[in-house]
């Protein structure tokens, strides 16, 4: 069997994007707050969940916060200002760049690209969390089920949010509840990127393409098939499934609370 023929199972698209309003809904009033804050990206995910959260909010309790760095396109921008205009939601752009530039002057040692990379997500949470406590809102992340479980987000950065509502979804099921909720085309099309640095992509920092990807954790952990079988499933090389599988539970410390020693 090739990897063409394996596929991802169908969502009952209207009774997710249901069940997903309620949630945002129920865990902002539990909570006592008045409504959200999301980072527009100009990405699917973080347009899916705007719309998400204007549906079950209203627009007036949904605040979008464009934080673009050098390192964003002008089109990333353009997207985000997009979405928040066609749900008439509050928006706000705030450049990091300023905020980034100065952070490694306070330390002694010097950051690497990685270390620089990371501080954005970082950076945009402080900024992000500023803006709920000032508003008495939740912040809403943007990650879906592909992405935390490999662990392709930043800890304490885009990882530091108060729901995750799109976290059990994985990232192709995502395309197709953009569709269903009308998200503008040319975003639901482009290229995904973090923008963490000049012309990076999220398949090309992974390794892998979003749909493969998929493909390898449904059959692993849904189905639970070991990656021997995964491999000739899908027709992949062994050390590729077994390489997704390491990731995984290399990852486990990103999701997970911090660990405490049993005293008592």
């Amino acid at each position: 069997m090739n990897k063409e023929d394996i596929q991802i199972p169908q969502l009952d698209v209207e009774t997710t994007i249901k069940k997903i309003e309620n949630f945002i809904k129920d865990k902002v009033e539990s909570a006592g707050c008045s409504g959200v804050v999301l980072g527009l990206s100009g990405g699917i995910d973080s347009a899916v969940v705007a719309f998400l959260c204007q549906r079950a909010l209203g627009p007036s309790k949904v605040l979008g916060l464009l934080l673009p760095s050098k390192t964003n396109t002008p089109l990333d921008l353009e997207h985000g200002q997009q979405v928040a205009d066609v749900l008439k939601i509050e928006s706000e752009v705030i450049n990091i760049d300023p905020l980034i530039e100065n952070f490694p002057l306070l330390c002694n040692h010097p950051p690497d690209e990685m270390t620089l990379a990371n501080l954005k997500p970082r950076i945009r949470m402080m900024v992000l969390y500023y803006h709920t406590n000032s508003l008495n809102r939740m912040v809403v992340g943007t990650g879906n089920r592909s992405e935390l479980m490999i662990g392709y987000f930043t800890k304490f950065g885009d990882g530091g949010v108060d729901i995750l509502p799109l976290g059990d979804l994985y990232k192709t099921q995502v395309w197709e509840i953009a569709q269903a909720l009308g998200v503008p085309q040319e975003i639901i099309d482009k290229t995904p990127s973090a923008g963490l640095w000049p012309g990076q992509t999220d398949e090309k920092e992974l390794g892998i393409d979003y749909i493969t990807l998929d493909k390898i954790l449904q059959l692993m952990f849904d189905e639970s098939l070991s990656p021997d079988l995964i491999a000739q499933k899908i027709n992949l090389p062994l050390h590729e499934i077994k390489r997704i599988k390491k990731r995984v539970k290399q990852s486990n410390h990103k999701i997970n609370p911090p660990e405490i020693p049993l005293i008592q």
